[in-house]
């Protein structure tokens, strides 16, 4: 007659079954649904080329939908200045240094995790000196006085029977894939904002220069008013309103001088260590504005952006820990064996007869904890419909943020266009006006107006070519940066 299996052993059988079946509690993780089409402006039709114009800044750009982005999209500029301060920045910025080591360290977690599946082994020797009672005797002695060495083996071993385990590691995974994206988040807006802020650096330079043009100016046609009322040919009254002018120019002067300074401080910061590198002193010319501009489709942002890649790993996380906090209300089982030897000598170590052990385990299940379980795994999921919503969120900002740059690309062309007529028309005003004023058919008034029309049309021109360049690297930032295309990539 066959003898029926042990209660330890159907319990040993059914937690091998459920363990090799690879069952786990909870929701597995499916990407939200997205909350935006494959279009940035339905029912209107985007452009597909800007308007150019001459001088710096000026080309034309074409929009090419589906176009790949290279990972180093600022040598698109051709200004080998930026090209080497990124490359020194990229090296040497603790905010980048900071996020890589935030990504080593999710790393070891998610390892860390993975040992939860494996026994849990320790071995422990204990040797004693032990005194009895005289008269009790030990065996194998003839002395109240003995030796007693312990030498065990403690296993342990939890099978992850509800998945609770394997839902922490896919917790930690994707902790370890949000400070990736972090880190590249970091990278991405180290590189954007110093492209931007080179750009800044150049603009602030030539309105400075268009600033002191305008002085020059002021300062020749003032010289030569104080000659006309020298000569009794103009009136005090005449030069005092071109004095205002030169005052007012000169004014403007000094607040550029602070932003130029402010702006150079921002470059060495973004640069990590501007003590051993020499700043360029950029112009807008040193720019050449990239024409072809790639446009990923909104679906495809939803893999480039690491801002939306890094929300959609806090939703995997968020949907693990359902599974975890399910787990924790099922039974556990923990299977526990601990071999061992006990001598007095150690010439009895290899002596059969001196070895023990235990087998035991161990199923536990809570019963009543007030509760506190059943809010935790209510407060998960109301955890991880926070983080779907938060993405789907992100999603649509992202999206925003790319049809604004697209929007920013196209009318800033159109203002740069315009500025650049307004200063050719400025111009030939300021001349005839100069001219008229010269034989006497002009008043000093009506010069002076053109001179404060000429200047403000230079300044003009020169904001609009900064917004051009700006735009442009705007675009990149938003479009993810070709970050998927760079080599020696980060953790997988």
């Amino acid at each position: 007659m066959r003898r029926s299996a042990s209660p330890l052993r159907r319990i040993l059988m059914a937690v091998a079954v459920t363990a090799l079946a690879g069952c786990s509690v909870g929701p597995d993780y499916h990407r939200p649904a997205l909350p935006v089409d494959n279009a940035y402006a339905p029912g209107n039709a985007a452009p597909t080329m800007t308007t150019g114009a001459a001088g710096p800044a000026g080309a034309r750009q074409s929009f090419l939908p589906g176009q790949d982005i290279s990972a180093q999209w600022w040598e698109l500029f051709h200004c080998a200045a930026l090209n080497g301060l990124v490359t020194h920045a990229i090296a040497h910025s603790p905010n980048l240094a900071s996020a890589h080591q935030a990504l080593m360290a999710a790393q070891e977690d998610v390892a860390a995790q993975k040992g939860a599946l494996w026994p849990n082994i320790s071995g422990s020797f204990n040797p004693t000196r032990n005194k009895i009672s005289q008269g009790m005797g030990v065996q194998g002695f003839n002395s109240y006085l003995y030796n007693l060495h312990t030498l065990q083996l403690n296993i342990s071993y939890m099978p992850d029977v509800w998945g609770g385990i394997r839902r922490q590691i896919e917790a930690s995974a994707a902790q370890r894939a949000l400070a990736r994206f972090q880190l590249e988040a970091a990278y991405l807006s180290l590189t954007s904002n110093l492209v931007v802020a080179a750009i800044q650096y150049a603009a602030i330079r030539g309105q400075i220069e268009a600033t002191e043009g305008t002085i020059a100016s002021a300062r020749a046609i003032l010289a030569i008013n104080e000659q006309q009322a020298r000569f009794g040919d103009m009136g005090e009254r005449d030069v005092a309103p071109q004095r205002l002018l030169l005052a007012q120019a000169e004014q403007a002067l000094p607040p550029l001088h602070q932003q130029l300074a402010v702006q150079h401080d921002l470059i060495a910061a973004l640069s990590g260590d501007g003590s051993d590198v020499s700043l360029p002193d950029f112009r807008l010319t040193d720019f050449h504005l990239p024409t072809d501009l790639p446009v990923s489709l909104p679906l495809n942002l939803i893999d480039q952006r690491p801002d939306i890649r890094a929300a959609e790993e806090t939703v995997r996380a968020a949907s693990a820990q359902i599974g975890i906090a399910v787990a924790a209300r099922l039974p556990d089982i923990n299977l526990i064996a601990t071999p061992g030897l006990a001598f007095n000598r150690f010439s009895q170590l290899a002596t059969p007869g001196y070895g023990a052990w235990t087998l035991a385990s161990m199923i536990t299940q809570p019963l009543f904890d007030g509760f506190t379980l059943l809010h935790q795994e209510r407060g998960a999921r109301a955890t991880y419909r926070k983080a779907a919503e938060d993405y789907r969120s992100t999603v649509v900002l992202a999206v925003q943020n790319v049809s604004d740059a697209l929007h920013a690309i196209h009318n800033d062309a159109e203002t740069l266009a315009t500025s650049v007529k307004a200063d050719d028309q400025a111009r030939r005003a300021l001349s005839f006006a100069r001219t008229g004023q010269r034989y006497g058919d002009e008043s000093t008034l009506l010069v002076l107006t053109a001179e404060q029309g000429e200047m403000q049309a230079r300044l003009a021109v020169v904001q609009a070519q900064s917004a051009r360049l700006s735009d442009t690297a705007g675009l990149f930032q938003a479009l993810g940066g070709g970050w998927w295309n760079r080599k020696n990539q980060p953790l997988p």
